[in-house]
């Protein structure tokens, strides 16, 4: 089966000359044995099977597909970088680049049981000019991938090589299920066999599955989250450390996130998320990340950044920072506010608690303090229900959300589960409230209009509250000055 899903190029497909049959001859000889990397291995190679055996006991009786992604063009013939689908990685413990077109597929042995099969890629054999043709898979362009029997070893898992994945779609077939959207080869294969029934796609289906069964953290999903964290830390530090040169340059806001990113490239796969780091008035854009303006002394820089572990777990944390070291006068009262919400929030949180509950406890000390700054109408009490709601015009979006693999992690469950659902010990959540008081919005006092404040950390649920993950980075306004001047002084 081609996993190549974009479309025919109708002009040339390469800038390089084609080889000659003498050189594709003399590339096929005379090659050593070249073993896997050091350190190659699947660390949850023992914690994948329970996860599996989970997700299929839903389903018994069904083959279930689920499909690791494809590439997608960024320009012409380059690639974005890969990431695994967040199911798969987590069911098979594979995070890396070379999964691209990968699919797992549980298929059912008996009522009860169903045995894992890993469709991959094989590794080229330099009998094949692919190994240095091919540019989106040859190993010459993109680096070695594990043999299946190496594969085998790694994860536990059967490993078949990809194109029998098409040979199963013969003859009788169980009813199967797939991870829609995620590989159109995948999904075209799937319908274009007349003996197998449509994928069923009901309220709790195979994507809502993986998110529900993954909404608790096992300890050691806590702990790369953790690491996640500590690695975030460092690049907060570092940003701050940055600041005398970035405001030296035009585009201060990219030199904040360059510094961060590079941190997150060292210690981890990356960002778990495009860098916000939001100078002056672009804190009041939410998802702002063109990072493109100038850092200016005296204002403030909202910096939303989290690293993203080779496990592929994320942290997301956000800190408003003043650019020269202090917070003015009125910087630090909508400081204080946010933090005050931020704080009425991690009070709510415990298990059996609503999801709900601790955005609402934050919404009415944001109401609160708006309505003592004349600025909203009616009383703290009055202002977060849903048929008042005004104070929304200053605090748009929700105060947090649940976090792991994927920033907005669980977002297929089930609305019962989350977020209408109870919170449960060893979920793993942000909360951040956060003001974003635009500065062309009249209904404001001119000193206050283009100050936009977030604070967020990231907390995991115990059986008797909460435990803050993000504590090594200080949120009190006196704190974060205290912080920034050790660190600028250094």
């Amino acid at each position: 089966m081609s996993r190549t899903v974009t479309p025919p190029r109708t002009g040339s497909s390469s800038h390089d000359l084609a080889p000659a049959p003498a050189l594709d001859a003399f590339m096929s000889t005379a090659w050593a044995p070249t073993p896997l990397p050091a350190g190659a291995g699947v660390p949850v190679r023992d914690l994948t099977p329970a996860r599996r055996a989970r997700v299929a006991a839903r389903f018994p009786g069904e083959r279930l597909v689920i499909p690791a992604g494809v590439l997608a063009v960024r320009s012409n013939d380059t690639d974005h970088r890969f990431r695994p689908h967040t199911g798969y990685a987590w069911l098979t413990g594979l995070t890396g680049e070379e999964q691209a077109g990968h699919v797992l597929v549980l298929e059912p042995d008996g009522d009860a049981r169903h045995e894992a099969v890993l469709y991959l890629r094989p590794r080229s054999p330099r009998t094949d000019s692919a190994f240095y043709r091919d540019r989106r898979y040859g190993e010459f362009w993109v680096g070695r991938r594990p043999e299946l029997d190496e594969a085998a070893r790694m994860t536990g898992i059967r490993c078949a090589p990809l194109d029998a994945w098409e040979r199963t779609l013969t003859g009788p077939q169980p009813p199967t299920r797939v991870l829609g959207g995620v590989d159109p080869t995948v999904d075209k294969a799937l319908r274009g066999t007349r003996t197998l029934p449509a994928p069923r796609r009901a309220p709790a289906g195979l994507a809502s599955v993986l998110s529900e069964l993954r909404l608790v953290k096992d300890p050691w999903e806590q702990q790369e989250l953790q690491r996640a964290v500590d690695a975030t830390t460092a690049g907060f530090e570092d940003a701050v450390r940055a600041l005398p040169q970035a405001l030296r340059h035009p585009r201060g806001e990219r030199w904040v996130e360059g510094v961060f990113d590079l941190r997150a490239r060292l210690e981890g796969n990356g960002p778990g998320y495009h860098t916000i780091a939001a100078g002056g008035a672009n804190a009041c854009v939410l998802h702002w990340i063109r990072n493109d303006s100038a850092l200016r002394p005296g204002e403030l820089l909202l910096l939303d950044a989290g690293v993203e572990t080779d496990s592929l777990y994320t942290a997301d944390i956000t800190r408003t920072l003043p650019v020269s070291g202090r917070f003015t006068t009125v910087q630090r009262t909508v400081y204080d506010l946010v933090l005050a919400a931020q704080e009425a929030g991690i009070a709510a949180l415990r298990p059996g608690a609503r999801f709900r509950d601790f955005h609402l406890a934050a919404m009415r000390v944001l109401a609160e303090g708006l309505h003592e700054w004349g600025v909203l109408g009616k009383p703290a009490d009055e202002a977060p229900a849903p048929e008042n709601d005004l104070y929304r015009r200053y605090t748009l979006c929700g105060s947090g959300h649940m976090l792991g693999m994927d920033v907005h992690d669980c977002a297929d469950a089930r609305t019962d589960a989350y977020p209408e659902g109870p919170l449960e010990e060893g979920q793993v959540l942000t909360v951040e409230p956060g003001l974003y008081l635009q500065p062309d919005d009249e209904t404001l006092p001119r000193a206050l209009r283009g100050i936009g404040v977030r604070i967020e950390d990231d907390l995991v649920i115990t059986a008797d509250g909460a435990r803050l993950m993000s504590s090594a980075l200080p949120r009190t306004a006196d704190g974060v000055e205290e912080w920034m001047g050790s660190l600028l002084d250094a």
